[in-house]
């Protein structure tokens, strides 16, 4: 093999490909990257054997073909530091040169014919969407999936064909989140609905993508292939049963403010100065015309900050988790959304627009 690279541009490639190289494996390969000639580009590769990347390179000067497996932490930091603008790749029988004008690294390689395949993209897409869009929805759901859960449906992202959109919707049992995105084209879904892993979700969330890129997606067997651009994600599906969400989402509320987003948030975050792990929670009274923010501790002292609102229902105070409002607020696109409240045992609905809902449970305080 005999490649030359624009540093910078392979630099950008490597961003999200080593994004899953793992930190501890008992395969020492996985360590390590793929990088093959294909036709006039050069095809990057990593695995961990759950998810797989790979992003084609086309910016490059091929003078001779190839296909070598190199260390990604190796690789990565050497183009980082370099200061050339173009570096050249050269491979011997166990070995990778890298070139630069006053540099030469040597490194060795292991065995291609060791790597795990990983997947490409072959054949129409059953989905079709815009990648912004399907970021945005992943911001708006992958927090509130659960961290570690023996119920490992909790660990991931619902995906579920709605009409002409795609529900994003995540738990961990405490909160809940959905989002609605418009689908460019729909085709098929496995029962019409899959659960992807939520680190899966966040390696989707940083691909880079143009102004309006599309995403296609399609299902394998057992896997999830996405790609975007030069960049091509597939990554193994949960197995179990997500819970039936639709059953939980209260239908019945009657207090309802609508509050605004940016101020909210601050207020949260003030009262949530003085709240402890003992004292669990941020208190919420609403009244006429008024809500209340307020935290105490007993060994430190309590807080208090007062909103203006419009409310003329019956008053209510209801706690909850500081995180679990700051997470949720922290995604709203709007300037405005809407709170609605039940009784003070029951969870608290946030909804912006009719594209995003969450759902949080109460805490005693």
């Amino acid at each position: 093999m005999k490649v030359k690279f624009i540093r910078a541009v392979l630099q950008e490639a490597l961003g999200p490909v080593t994004s899953i190289v793992p930190s501890r494996t008992p395969k020492p390969i996985l360590y390590c990257l793929r990088v093959a000639t294909e036709q006039n580009a050069v095809r990057i590769s990593a695995t961990d054997l759950e998810v797989g990347i790979t992003a084609l390179v086309s910016q490059v000067e091929v003078a001779e073909e190839g296909d070598v497996v190199i260390p990604a932490d190796k690789l990565n930091a050497i183009v980082r530091e370099s200061v050339d603008e173009v570096i050249e790749m050269q491979a011997a029988e166990s070995a990778v040169h890298l070139i630069g004008s006053d540099s030469r690294f040597m490194i060795y390689s292991h065995d291609p014919a060791q790597y795990p395949k990983v997947p490409g993209f072959e054949g129409q897409p059953d989905l079709e969407i815009k990648m912004d869009k399907l970021q945005e929805g992943i911001e708006r759901t992958v927090f509130a999936a659960a961290k570690e859960n023996t119920r490992y449906a909790l660990n991931g992202v619902l995906w579920e064909l709605q009409g002409k959109k795609l529900a994003l919707v995540a738990t961990d049992g405490r909160r809940l989140s959905k989002a609605l995105i418009p689908l460019e084209r729909a085709v098929s879904m496995p029962d019409g609905r899959i659960i992807v892993p939520a680190k899966t979700m966040a390696i989707l969330d940083k691909i880079p993508s143009q102004d309006g890129a599309t995403a296609g997606i399609r299902f394998i067997d057992n896997q999830i292939v996405l790609q975007c651009g030069d960049v091509v994600v597939s990554s193994n599906l949960l197995e179990g049963n997500f819970p039936r969400y639709e059953d939980i989402i209260p239908k019945d509320y009657q207090k309802k403010v609508i509050l605004p987003t940016a101020a909210t948030l601050s207020a949260v975050r003030r009262a949530a100065l003085l709240a402890t792990e003992d004292s669990k929670g941020v208190k919420l009274t609403l009244d006429k015309q008024s809500l209340v923010f307020s935290s105490r501790a007993p060994e430190t002292g309590d807080a208090h900050i007062d909103m203006a609102v419009e409310y003329d229902g019956e008053p209510i105070e209801i706690g909850f988790n500081p995180q679990f409002l700051i997470e949720a607020l922290r995604v709203i696109r709007g300037n405005e959304f809407e709170l609605h409240l039940g009784q003070p045992d029951r969870p608290g609905l946030i909804k912006d627009g009719t594209n995003f809902l969450y759902l949080v449970m109460p805490v005693t305080l």
